[in-house]
């Protein structure tokens, strides 16, 4: 018997009614929901090779591609279930087997107040040029939180709002401003022709899906320069990380000219993980922002050492600073505000003895 269209949705049901974030399909196992973080089996009959290519074919749905499905190793794709969610998904192959993990993306885009992040990102989100990314592991949420950002400009700001994707996540409707999203493999063929096109189509706002090449970073860097703001996501964990993968993309010859153009061109780096809350029942974003200072691109560009910037994000916290933050400042307001226990605040920060220290002086 076949896995039905009527199947699918039923386990995407499910696993929306229980708040999961991902679902895993593999070939003969149960499916599998990610929830608040853990993986947790389907009580369900393990799927055999017919089922994941019954999904496969739905979820992919283009005829030339399912058509050659045994030849097929890797796929991205993404579709919509109406009135329940979008989905976001990866077709793969493993150990001669065949697996897709279903990402689940809320229809409903949720705003920066309600995601409870830190006020400095709503005013991150209305610079009008520069460059602003977002940066964390797979699954940190980064694509909600400039889902979050964009929809800010687009409540606040007439303007024009470009964003290439692969594939689009949550779908914007125009509000002041005009939306235009364009997803890689359907409305371009590749970020790059994308960026180079989104120049002379007149934008306010750039989203690029993710800084991938340094080709990307390049034009990124241009639309940056030429007055236009430009949102993007970089796979890395922290401030450091970031500014450490953008500069090695490039040979060593031209690092200096690129450190250059990112101390004038970088507004700020917003870096994310996801921790579990104090009440089990789902998860906090932990963020460490940093906002482009003088001393910062000093920094950048070589004159001062780079690890100084961690310096710099300390002062740059409280209510005189800038709005900027460390990891471990972020995550001890989180514990002392109740939304995490200190057992996850001390397997978080980046030095146990620091928090410790903190939490002794605030007792005496």
């Amino acid at each position: 018997m076949s896995f039905s269209k009527e199947n699918l949705t039923s386990l995407i049901q499910l696993a929306v009614q229980h708040k999961a974030s991902d679902i895993h399909i593999r070939t003969n196992e149960p499916p599998s929901l990610r929830i608040r973080g853990e993986l947790m089996e389907v009580q369900s009959k393990p799927l055999q090779k017919a089922d994941i290519e019954d999904i496969a074919k739905m979820a992919i749905n283009i005829p030339e591609i399912t058509d050659k499905l045994d030849e097929l190793q890797e796929y991205d794709g993404g579709f919509a279930i109406p009135n329940l969610c979008r989905i976001r998904f990866n077709f793969f192959r493993y150990s001669e087997k065949a697996g897709i993990i279903f990402r689940i993306v809320n229809q409903t885009i949720p705003t920066l107040d309600e995601l409870k992040f830190p006020k400095t990102l709503a005013h991150i989100a209305e610079q009008k040029r520069g460059l602003i990314l977002v940066t964390g592991a797979t699954g940190s949420g980064k694509s909600t939180t400039l889902a979050a950002m964009i929809d800010h400009i687009n409540t606040h700001r007439k303007c024009h709002i470009i964003t290439i994707e692969d594939p689009v996540e949550y779908l914007h409707t125009s509000k002041k401003s005009k939306i235009s999203q364009r997803e890689i493999g359907k409305d371009t063929k590749d970020f790059n022709i994308a960026l180079r096109s989104a120049l002379r189509q007149d934008p306010d706002v750039i989203l690029i899906g993710e800084m991938r090449d340094p080709e990307t970073v390049q034009i990124a860097l241009k639309a940056a320069e030429t007055g236009h703001v430009v949102f993007s996501t970089v796979h890395t964990t922290n401030v450091m990380a970031t500014l450490g993968r953008i500069i090695s993309m490039f040979p060593a010859e031209e690092q200096e000219d690129v450190r250059k153009r990112l101390a004038v061109n970088l507004f700020s780096i917003v870096s994310q993980r996801m921790l579990k809350r104090s009440d089990t029942k789902g998860v906090v974003i932990a963020q460490e922002i940093m906002v482009t200072t003088p001393g910062i691109k000093e920094c950048i560009m070589g004159q001062e050492p780079l690890a100084r910037i961690m310096d710099i994000l300390e002062e740059g916290s409280g209510a005189s600073g800038n709005g900027s933050q460390t990891f471990d400042q972020h995550i001890y307001y989180l514990y002392k505000h109740g939304r995490i226990s200190k057992e996850t605040a001390m397997e978080s920060v980046a030095s146990e003895a620091n928090f410790l220290q903190k939490l002794s002086l605030e007792d005496n």
